[in-house]
């Protein structure tokens, strides 16, 4: 089916679905592919064997067709056009091809399979044609395969798409200034993108080049679709990345500016959205504001997940309002809501650092029991509150433990701390295994150490090796100067 054709002999429909100016016009463009032409006899063989041939023996009549003569590209693009209602059969054509080396493709070929397969919205397909012609057109500039794609739209009947799929193809090759390239151009002819793509885009520009490139260029998608009163941009997804970019990068003022624009410009954040915003007051103790944002997203009807029960539970944990923090995990439990690794992870953390230990051991317990791997600093965390009890036994076998279901790493602080415990309590020989075991963990012995030691054996009694030692010290430290 062809689309009508205004005046100017663009189809009407095209430039509507797409955005595109009544005239497109590229310095050296590749012609698109000629109409089918029927007196080809090569052309009409080839399409009457596709067609006509049974699955079997379609592909060895074909080679033996094409074993003297390759199709041209104009050629392959001509059957590929007369086949394009079956789009699995053209692109099991263009394969056949390319591996038996029975056509000389062009980008224009490539770029006819990839209209066939995109009206057919076959777009992972389309996608993975469109990454094929980058890699075998390498030194090709991204704006010639642009050129490609929009010389041979029209002929094509293709679907608008097709243009995102092939910034997508960059973004997935990590080409960041390429797909910025393509976007540029697109700009130009005013084509607009998905806000898919747009929101992969921003996200890989704030990555590559910085929180506020990713804003920059969000701003000018918005601003030119808000001048052509088009496209359904910014969503939820789009305020998440760019709050996720100066989130990591630390600037979390701007992120209450980002939040209030957005709403501005009707916007409705989502789940994650609020997690994000509840995540900034929580980081910065702020937890009167994170429960403001947790009522909000109660009265708009949002479900919490684990990250947001996890967020408020982290953030009243480090404020030390572990009471508060038990609360709101006991509602996450009667919501039936499942506990992660880190919910367990915040809630020890915060009981030891309140001393509340017999509640943490219980929850670690707990947490071995649902196969959960706690991280090695959640491990160094209860090891060091039983060393500041002085449960040194206990804290040795708690860790022997943890190593060997875990294999956590013990901190250099708590190997200080262990070896302390057991010089003090005259443990000196276990106090040496240890410390020889932390010099292959790859921890200097500094003053720190030898003072344990130094103490350790003067409480024993042990005279010589605490003068030894001292001398050993002030030798190394001598050489360091």
């Amino acid at each position: 089916m062809k689309f009508p054709t205004d005046i100017n002999g663009v189809s009407s429909n095209f430039r509507n679905s797409i955005l595109l100016p009544k005239t497109l016009s590229f310095s050296s463009s590749p012609s698109p592919p000629p109409p089918p032409s029927h007196g080809d006899s090569l052309v009409t063989a080839a399409v009457s064997i596709l067609k006509h041939h049974r699955s079997k023996s379609r592909w060895s009549h074909l080679r033996s067709l094409l074993a003297t003569t390759k199709t041209t590209p104009s050629q392959f693009s001509d059957i590929s056009l007369q086949l394009r209602n079956n789009p699995h059969l053209v692109l099991r054509f263009f394969h056949f091809t390319l591996h038996h080396s029975l056509s000389s493709h062009s980008l224009s070929s490539y770029a006819t399979v990839v209209h066939i397969l995109s009206r057919s919205r076959r777009k992972s397909q389309a996608l993975d044609v469109i990454k094929s012609a980058i890699c075998a057109f390498s030194e090709a500039a991204p704006v010639v395969i642009l050129e490609a794609l929009i010389k041979t739209y029209r002929a094509c009947d293709s679907a608008p798409f097709v243009f995102d799929l092939l910034i997508i193809a960059w973004l997935e090759s990590k080409k960041i200034d390429r797909a910025v390239e393509i976007y540029s151009v697109l700009k130009s002819k005013n084509v607009l993108l998905k806000t898919s793509t747009c929101n992969s885009l921003i996200e890989l520009v704030s990555k590559s080049r910085g929180c506020f490139a990713g804003y920059d260029l969000y701003r000018d998608i918005l601003g030119r679709n808000e001048m052509r009163g088009k496209g359904n941009f910014p969503n939820a997804n789009t305020l998440n990345v760019i709050m996720i970019g100066f989130y990591r990068e630390g600037f979390v003022n701007k992120i209450e500016e980002l939040w209030e624009e957005f709403i501005g410009v009707g916007c409705v954040p989502n789940v994650y959205s609020f997690n994000v915003l509840m995540s900034v007051y929580c980081d910065g103790g702020k937890m009167e504001d994170a429960l403001r944002v947790w009522g909000e997203m109660k009265d708009k009807g949002l479900n919490y997940d684990a990250v947001s029960y996890n967020t408020v539970i982290g953030g009243f944990c480090r404020a030390g309002e572990v009471l508060r923090a038990e609360e709101i995990y006991r509602e996450m439990v009667m919501k039936g809501v499942e506990s992660t690794c880190i919910t367990f992870e915040h809630l020890i953390n915060g009981y030891c650092e309140t001393g509340v230990l017999d509640s943490a051991m219980m929850l670690y317990k707990d947490m071995c029991r649902k196969n959960f791997n706690p991280e090695s600093s959640t491990v160094n965390v209860l090891i060091r509150s039983l060393c500041d009890k002085g449960e040194i036994s206990g804290a040795i076998e708690f860790w022997r433990l943890a190593v060997k279901r875990n294999g956590v790493v013990l901190e250099k602080g708590n190997y200080v701390n262990l070896i302390r415990g057991l010089c003090r309590d005259g443990k000196m020989d276990e106090a040496l295994k240890l410390q020889a075991e932390m010099v292959v963990r790859g921890f200097e012995l500094d003053s720190e150490i030898y003072n344990v030691f130094i103490d350790g054996y003067v409480k024993d009694g042990n005279e010589m090796m605490a003068s030894r030692l001292k001398k050993e010290m002030l030798c190394k430290q001598t050489s360091l100067l």
